[in-house]
């Protein structure tokens, strides 16, 4: 049984495969199945740790972006798509997987082409309420099609479509509060608020955060992930900011958190701070309260339905960036710490949302398409 998998360049398309293969790389323990050979074809790695421990084959395939406005690297990207579409061919005929699973996005193009091509089983999965370019066009000849949320089954073929949520690696499915306090520095009855920026971290959430820090450390403590080349901006700001305040110890800036401090911030973390992409799908298995900002501009204005779409559940609030101030951050904050019945709603309202199986449905249907296909 051979498998490909591909997507684009950002976490929120690698990590979800990489929650797939673990599923599969356990269904087959568990039936006495062979080893099903595990390939990745994308521009770039991600995270060589993560394809290395489930022994999957890391293929390079180039591909460029296309911009909603002008650039010239528009024009040198459809060079790079032209030689991914090529090397994709001979990459995917050689390997002749028996099902490929597609998170959509630019880097995932050339792949998708080829499985149409030599008419490959396709599986794709959307993370968003509003589909990526790739996703949308992939769809018309696309197998099975997952999504994340109920929205995005208008812009598919229905008789396709199923309901799976967003897949999590299975280390992040639970929170972790053991040990976050020795590591993590902590207090044990302050409140604390986790704010995540992504890896490249949110540039405008950050400048908002620090102009709240004196009044949010008199009351909680912060952990903040500012995204590593933000991050020394972020902290000389937060000590000139706090550097006559008697609680600066509460405020922890972060650029970068692993697995292990990830579980514990999510563990102990009482209100999460957050942008509107995959993330929201963690953060509901965590069941925590959330304020949830979305970008303003982005692709179809899918993180603000992404966003309005959780917080319909009950799970979290929703602050626009054209919104977006110190005080009112602050007073959405006191809304929710200050009332315990809302606060233990909106914990309550995260389960009704949150998806623990969905990389094991996905897995599982492969699995099942590939069989299928061997035949």
């Amino acid at each position: 049984m051979k498998i490909v998998f591909t997507g684009g360049g950002t976490g929120g398309h690698f990590y979800p495969i990489i929650a797939v293969a673990e599923e599969i790389r356990e269904i087959a323990k568990d039936e006495n199945l062979l080893e099903p050979d595990l390939f990745f074809l994308a521009p770039d790695i991600y995270d060589k740790r993560a394809l290395f421990e489930l022994g999957i084959e890391y293929r390079k395939i180039s591909a460029g972006k296309l911009r909603r406005y002008f650039s010239f690297m528009n024009f040198f990207d459809l060079f790079k798509t032209g030689w991914g579409i090529v090397k994709s061919v001979f990459v995917v005929f050689n390997i002749f997987p028996d099902v490929i699973f597609s998170k959509g996005g630019y880097g995932s193009f050339p792949v998708v082409l080829a499985s149409k091509i030599f008419k490959i089983p396709l599986v794709i999965h959307e993370s968003d309420t509003v589909p990526g370019k790739v996703n949308l066009w992939s769809s018309k000849f696309a197998y099975k099609i997952g999504i994340s949320y109920p929205e995005a089954s208008s812009y598919f073929p229905k008789e396709k479509v199923a309901l799976t949520g967003n897949p999590i690696r299975r280390e992040l499915l639970k929170a972790s509060e053991t040990g976050a306090d020795e590591f993590l520095k902590l207090e044990k009855d302050t409140p604390v608020i986790f704010i995540l920026g992504g890896s490249s971290g949110a540039q405008i959430i950050n400048n908002v955060i620090i102009d709240s820090l004196p009044k949010l450390v008199e009351k909680y403590q912060i952990i903040h992930q500012t995204g590593e080349k933000l991050y020394e901006d972020v902290k000389n700001l937060a000590d000139m900011e706090l550097k006559n305040s008697k609680y600066k110890n509460r405020y922890k800036p972060f650029s970068y958190l692993n697995t292990v401090a990830m579980k514990m911030s999510a563990g102990v973390a009482d209100l999460i701070i957050s942008r509107a992409g995959s993330t929201i799908f963690q953060i509901a298995v965590w069941g925590v309260p959330s304020i949830i900002i979305p970008i303003t501009n982005s692709n179809g204005d899918h993180q603000r339905k992404n966003a309005f779409s959780y917080a319909s559940s009950g799970s979290a609030v929703v602050i626009e960036e054209n919104n977006l101030s110190d005080d009112i951050l602050i007073s959405q904050i006191e809304e929710i710490l200050g009332n315990e019945t809302k606060k233990n709603n909106m914990i309550n309202a995260t389960k009704s949302f949150a998806k623990t199986d969905s990389a094991k449905i996905i897995a599982k249907e492969l699995m099942g398409i590939a069989l299928e296909h061997e035949k």
